[in-house]
């Protein structure tokens, strides 16, 4: 008869959940939320640049990319601007020319800005 390596240690026992104590393969638990930073903690780099076609668009960058709070924040903007805009690789796209209007909405948000 062979013996194993590891037999009667924790390593030869299959690995459990932490929260509900079952072994991962039968775990139901949802995953755990990834933490967002609050907005005091973050930094807004917002610039104004030209597209090849002529076009402004206003970018706000370094903005934490967790979740779906990108997203949401887009949104927020576009309305408070009344302009389209996009999420392009967690660099938020706003069109035209709206660096003073996003810095106060940001500002008035809770985060720190940085041009």
């Amino acid at each position: 008869m062979m013996t194993r390596l590891f037999a009667g240690t924790p390593f030869d026992r299959p690995p459990t959940c932490e929260r509900c104590q079952r072994v991962e393969s039968d775990c139901a638990c949802p995953p755990e939320p990834i933490p967002l930073k609050p907005p005091e903690k973050q930094i807004a780099r917002i610039r104004l640049e030209k597209r090849k076609n002529g076009k402004w668009v206003t970018t706000i960058r370094d903005l934490d990319p967790t979740g779906d709070h990108l997203a949401q924040l887009l949104t927020k903007l576009k309305k408070h601007c009344g302009a389209g805009g996009a999420i392009d690789e967690n660099v938020l796209e706003i069109q035209g020319d709206h660096v003073q209007r996003i810095t106060d909405f940001l500002k008035q948000v809770g985060y720190r800005i940085a041009k």
